[in-house]
């Protein structure tokens, strides 16, 4: 037999159970009881596995009360332990995987066996708080209900009954883990949902659940862009395609634009050579002016310096300026090589009278004209 003192945590056997008490032998003098109060914060689900013979973790109330006895409590054997286990945690700072239980105006609620602990939304990642959208908590945290989560503990206070966990704190371990993860299970060709995280002059980073993956300027979008941010924003939600990864590098390769239509695949269906267009100047280059032709913004063509006058001219804003809108002439369709030639000089020119009096005819041809 061993002296018990109020707060051990013991390993005991069931000898008995009734309606009322439960029996358990701790090495003790006597046996301990589990009845009244500390019974009744025995769910039924866990009364209902308990048998005669089963090993039973437990905690000493009392060693001897006034009628002699050792009371004994099995909820809060599992409370100490856990709560034993949130120091170790906090002390040796290693992580926690635990999952999303609920939330309140302020955060997310993660146990920890039978504790309820607080992530702050302060402390919560990055990614997290960008998903937090709505005015009231359900709006911002309900939808993370039952969603893992990796943390750390940062705070134990027992007898405020305070529990406080970071997942930012927890973010490095858990994005090498997650990047990791990530790395040997992604392939070219996946189509993935992730969010802007950040934008540079070359691309935008896109996190697609705990790896970010480089966007390059190139694959944006089919438009002509000099920034990502003419069409992206930090935090927006955006679908990716997997072009590359890189495992030994950790470098993933993603696109945004090869998830849309290719509007060069069509381009010698709707251009032809000596047609006549409304371009938006967009750009000025020694050699030429890039023009936006109207009811397709993602073709941008180019009218060389020789194509916009007649004159002789030494830089393209003598002949035009950007964000004006002028009427252009297609000279030349590449969709091999991307690119459209256009023209301002020729728009008058006599050689194509009978193709524009062909459309002007055409035009004035087509249904509801005849009046």
């Amino acid at each position: 037999m061993s002296q018990l003192s109020q707060g051990d945590i013991r390993e005991g056997k069931i000898t008995s159970i009734t309606h009322n008490e439960i029996l358990v032998d701790v090495g003790a003098k006597s046996e301990g009881l589990i009845a009244g109060r500390e019974l009744e914060q025995i769910d039924a689900a866990t009364r209902a596995e308990l048998q005669v013979g089963m090993d039973l973790l437990v905690y000493v109330v009392d060693p001897e009360d006034d009628n002699g006895n050792i009371l004994l409590s099995f909820a809060r054997a599992q409370q100490e332990r856990d709560w034993r286990d949130a120091e170790t945690l906090l002390s040796n700072q290693e992580v926690f995987n635990g999952q999303v239980a609920g939330f309140n105006k302020g955060g997310i609620i993660v146990k920890l066996g039978r504790l309820r602990g607080f992530v702050p939304a302060s402390q919560m990642s990055m990614a997290r708080r960008r998903r937090a959208e709505g005015e009231t908590p359900e709006q911002k945290w309900g939808r993370m209900v039952g969603e893992p989560i990796i943390v750390k503990v940062v705070e134990v206070d027992r007898e405020r009954n305070r529990l406080i966990f970071s997942e930012r704190a927890a973010a490095k371990e858990t994005r090498e883990a997650q990047k990791d993860r990530l790395l040997s299970e992604l392939k070219e060709g996946d189509v993935c949902t992730g969010h802007v995280i950040s934008l540079a002059p070359f691309g935008a980073f896109v996190d697609v659940g705990g790896a970010d993956g480089l966007v390059h300027l190139s694959e944006v979008t089919w438009k002509r862009i000099e920034h990502p941010n003419e069409v992206l924003k930090v935090g927006q939600e955006v679908k990716v395609q997997v072009l590359s990864v890189e495992r030994d590098r950790k470098r993933i390769a993603l696109s945004m634009k090869r998830l849309e239509d290719d509007p060069w695949s069509l381009i010698t269906q709707q251009y032809k050579i000596g047609q006549l267009v409304e371009g938006t100047i967009t750009k000025l280059t020694k050699f030429g002016a890039f023009a936006r032709i109207k009811g397709n913004d993602e073709i941008e063509g180019l009218i060389h310096i020789s194509e916009l006058s007649d004159n002789r001219i030494t830089h393209p804003k003598e002949a035009v300026q950007e964000g004006e809108t002028y009427t252009l002439r297609v000279v030349k369709v590449e969709p091999d090589k991307r690119r459209i030639g256009l023209s301002l000089k020729e728009v008058g020119s006599a050689r194509y009278a009978d193709s524009d009096w062909a459309s002007s005819v055409k035009t004035d041809d087509s249904p509801g004209d005849e009046n």
